[in-house]
């Protein structure tokens, strides 16, 4: 009985990382936090979004400047969209606090993704493979947050409030504006900062306004949540990304900043036919109520400041053009924001408004399934002949 036992306990310590010499400790320190280490994740993100140093309070001006606009951008905001919306929940932030809260905010879609990249245990795997398997798993948790941080972090450098990516948030909570970001977006592109503020603060007044439509924003969330959840592992993926590299030349601290880039890369992220099925539905869905944001920014701001057209088209270069980070979470959450996208959903939004006015374009937030389909996005007349007897 003791042989049988040894050797089951032998078997059992070359596929498992905790019972590793080597291994072990690192193993059982990381034991215990799920898919995700959310403590790597945040100590990530606050160290990109402070530079490590400690951050300036808010700037008075710009609060005050915000809060004086905010009634204003609301009752035109209310006007336009039809929709429910309030300025009091406008928060000028810091980018320590943004990051706190977008990460709070997004971890159910993370959470999904990192869930579906946990590769399954292959006890007939060879020893080599085995072993790099099981390093996989066992430094996934840790590597997978720091991807999360770096990319939350590198984007509170740059966003401007909560929704520059258009992901549902905590209807209730606060819409979080960025003041430093708005300002030195301004500064870098030599416009008026109050004109951009206003901007800044329809844009997001207008956005929480379509995401706080509970059928709306529930229909999204799912949506992004099985697209992330659909990925299927490669449990080969280290092994790979480490056999592909030249090791007489390859630098290991830019191999360690590849899989911080791209948390796929770790434990692999195979596209699956789920996804394939998801995201042109994903695709309409978001086209559209990116247009009608997108539409109603621009009535508002011409409104209000006479002609936004600098400001829109600068914004919307940068959406666009964004950095690596943001393609990044982009790409594992099924959000597809390039220009064709983008100009699809202004152009289904404004064939909706020519034919049937901004009557008939409210009638896509009375239901989910009132959402164009992937065929409707480009013959919005066919959109409104079938919702004319929904």
């Amino acid at each position: 009985m003791s042989d049988d036992s040894g050797d089951d306990s032998g078997n059992e310590s070359g596929n498992d990382p905790l019972r590793h010499p080597l291994f072990g400790p690192m193993a059982r320190a990381l034991a215990g936090s799920g898919p995700i280490h959310w403590d790597v994740a945040r100590q990530t993100a606050m160290m990109i979004a402070t530079g490590g140093s400690p951050e300036v309070n808010v700037d008075p001006t710009t609060r005050i400047a915000i809060e004086r606009l905010a009634p204003i951008a609301e009752m035109h905001v209310r006007d336009v969209t039809q929709l429910e919306v309030s300025a009091s929940s406008i928060a000028v932030v810091d980018r320590s606090s943004w990051v706190h809260h977008t990460l709070a905010e997004w971890r159910t879609f993370f959470s999904s993704l990192a869930g579906s990249l946990q590769p399954p245990a292959d006890r007939d795997a060879d020893p080599v493979a085995a072993m790099l398997a099981n390093v996989g798993r066992m430094i996934a948790p840790a590597m997978t947050g720091m991807s999360i941080g770096s990319m939350i972090g590198t984007l509170s450098t740059t966003s401007f409030g909560c929704y520059d990516l258009p992901l549902p948030r905590d209807p209730h909570g606060a819409i979080r504006i960025i003041g430093r970001n708005v300002d030195e977006f301004a500064h870098e592109w030599s416009l008026e900062a109050d004109d951009v503020r206003m901007w800044v603060v329809v844009h997001e007044l207008a956005t929480h306004a379509v995401f706080n439509v509970a059928d709306i924003r529930n229909h999204v969330v799912a949506l992004i949540t099985r697209f992330a959840g659909a990925f299927r592992p490669d449990p080969e993926a280290l092994m790979h990304g480490l056999t592909d590299v030249d090791p007489s030349s390859a630098d290991p601290m830019a191999l360690m900043q590849r899989f911080v880039d791209d948390p796929t890369l770790l434990i692999g992220a195979v596209r699956s036919p789920e996804q394939d099925r998801i995201q042109p539905i994903l695709d309409a869905a978001m086209a559209a109520l990116i247009g009608f944001v997108d539409v109603s920014v621009d009535e508002v701001t011409n409104r209000v400041l006479g002609s936004s057209s600098r400001i829109s088209e600068a914004v919307r270069r940068r959406r666009v053009e964004e950095s690596s980070q943001r393609t990044v979470v982009e790409n594992l959450l099924g959000l597809r924001l390039d220009r064709e996208g983008v100009a699809a959903g202004r152009a289904f939004v404004n064939g909706v408004v020519e034919r049937g006015g901004r009557d008939a374009l409210a009638r896509m937030f009375t239901a989910a399934h009132r959402l164009p389909t992937p065929a409707e996005i480009a013959a919005p007349g066919l959109w409104l002949a079938r919702v004319e007897f929904d």
